[in-house]
C-alpha cells in the first residue's frame, strides 16, 4: 500500500544518500559505538539487557553523527565530541524506551518493543538508567554551554510528551498545535545534536544559531515524513507496522489535514477511530483512503520539503567542504523517504 510521491528535483531524488556523512564520521562512529556499549553495562543484568535490545536494533544514528560532523567541520581535534555524541544517542534511546511505554506500541525497528519483553516497569527504569548515563558524559566533557543546551533539549522533550497527552485522540488539534508537539519531541534533539558541534569546536553565536537553525528544520521535515510514511508507506521505510499511529490513537499531520478538509460525516469516522477507539475491519484502508483524497500526505510531504530548505539554507553561509556538503545531503535524504 505504498504511495510514491514525487520530488521536485529529480537528480536531488537520485543521488541523496547518508553515505558521504557515513564516511566521514566512520572511524568518530566506531568510537561512538564502543563507548555506548560500555556505558550501557551494569552489575544489574536486566539494564545491559534491555538497553542493548534496543542499542543493537539497527537504528541510523543519525542524531550523533550530526554532532560528530558538526565539530568535525569546524576543525575541531579533542575528544568532547566522542561522548557527546554518546550522550545524545542515549537521550534519543531513552526517550524511544519511554515513548513505547506511554504509546504501548508493541514495535521498535522491527522487533518486539522493550516493554513487550520486559515489561513497562524495566523499560522506564531502564530508560532512566541512561538518561543518567547521559549526563554523566555531558558533565566529563566539561562544557558548561553543551551542558546547558542538552539539558534544556531533555527538559523540552519531557514537555513535548506531555504536550502529545494533551493532543492524543483529540480531534480539535491544529496544526500549529501539532507542530509545536513535533518541535519539542523530536526537533529539540536534532536541534541540540547539531549545536554542541560547533559549541565545543569553540565556534561564535553566529555558527550556533546556523546549526540550531539546521537541526531544528531538518528535525521538522524528519518527523513529517514519518508522519507521511505511516499512512503511505512500507513496514521496510518504517521499521514498525504501517497503521502503528492509527492504531495507537495519535493525531499526526496527515490526520488533522484530513479531518479539516473533510465532510460531517468524515469528521464522524475520524472521531469514532480516533477518539473513541472504535477501530475495526477495514478502518485503516478507509483512513488511507481518506488521507489521500484529501491530498494529506502529499501536503505533509510539502511541509517536509519546506523546513528541509530552511535546513539547507542555515548551511548555506559556510564555505564549501566534505562535511558541509554531507550535512545537506542528509536533509535531502530524510525527505526522500517518501518515496
Amino acid at each position: 500500500m505504498g504511495l510514491v510521491i514525487p520530488l521536485e528535483d529529480s537528480k536531488r531524488r537520485a543521488s541523496a544518500s547518508l553515505e558521504p556523512l557515513l564516511d566521514l564520521v566512520a572511524a568518530d562512529m566506531q568510537r561512538v559505538n564502543e563507548l555506548i556499549l560500555s556505558k550501557a553495562g551494569s552489575n544489574v543484568s536486566m539494564i545491559p539487557e534491555v538497553a542493548n535490545h534496543l542499542i543493537s536494533s539497527g537504528g541510523k544514528r543519525l542524531r550523533p553523527m550530526l554532532t560528530l560532523a558538526a565539530a568535525r567541520m569546524f576543525n575541531y581535534r579533542g575528544e568532547g565530541h566522542i561522548k557527546l555524541a554518546a550522550s545524545v544517542e542515549f537521550l534519543h534511546t531513552a526517550t524511544l524506551l519511554h515513548d513505547d511505554v506511554v504509546d504501548e506500541s508493541e514495535m521498535r525497528r522491527g522487533k518486539l518493543a522493550a516493554r513487550m519483553l520486559w515489561g513497562n516497569q524495566a523499560s522506564v527504569l531502564v530508560g532512566d538508567y541512561l538518561l543518567g548515563q547521559a549526563f554523566r558524559m555531558m558533565v566529563e566533557v566539561g562544557s558548561i554551554e553543551a551542558l546547558d543546551v542538552l539539558s534544556t533539549a531533555a527538559a523540552v522533550i519531557a514537555e513535548g510528551e506531555v504536550m502529545q497527552l494533551s493532543v492524543a485522540k483529540n480531534m480539535s488539534t491544529t496544526e500549529d498545535e501539532y507542530l509545536a508537539v513535533i518541535r519539542a519531541k523530536t526537533a529539540a534533539l536534532f536541534s541540540a545534536a547539531s549545536e554542541v558541534g560547533p559549541i565545543i569546536a569553540g565556534g561564535d553565536r553566529a555558527m550556533r544559531a546556523a546549526f540550531r537553525s539546521y537541526g531544528t528544520n531538518l528535525g521538522l521535515a524528519f518527523q513529517l515524513i514519518d508522519d507521511a510514511l505511516d499512512y503511505g508507506g512500507s513496514q521496510a521505510d518504517l521499521g514498525k507496522k504501517v497503521g502503528d499511529d492509527f492504531r495507537e490513537g495519535k493525531i499526526t499531520l496527515p490526520v488533522v489535514l484530513a479531518y479539516r478538509r473533510g465532510s460531517d460525516q468524515e469528521r464522524d469516522f475520524w472521531r469514532r477511530v480516533l477518539e473513541k477507539a472504535e477501530i475495526g475491519d477495514g478502518d485503516l484502508e478507509k483512513a488511507i483512503g481518506l488521507i489521500r483524497s484529501h491530498r494529506a500526505i502529499e501536503d505533509t510531504v510539502e511541509r517536509a520539503r519546506h523546513y528541509g530548505s530552511v535546513a539547507r539554507d542555515a548551511l548555506a553561509p559556510f564555505p564549501d567542504s566534505p562535511h558541509r556538503n554531507a550535512l545537506i545531503e542528509v536533509v535531502d535524504f530524510c525527505i526522500e523517504r517518501a518515496h
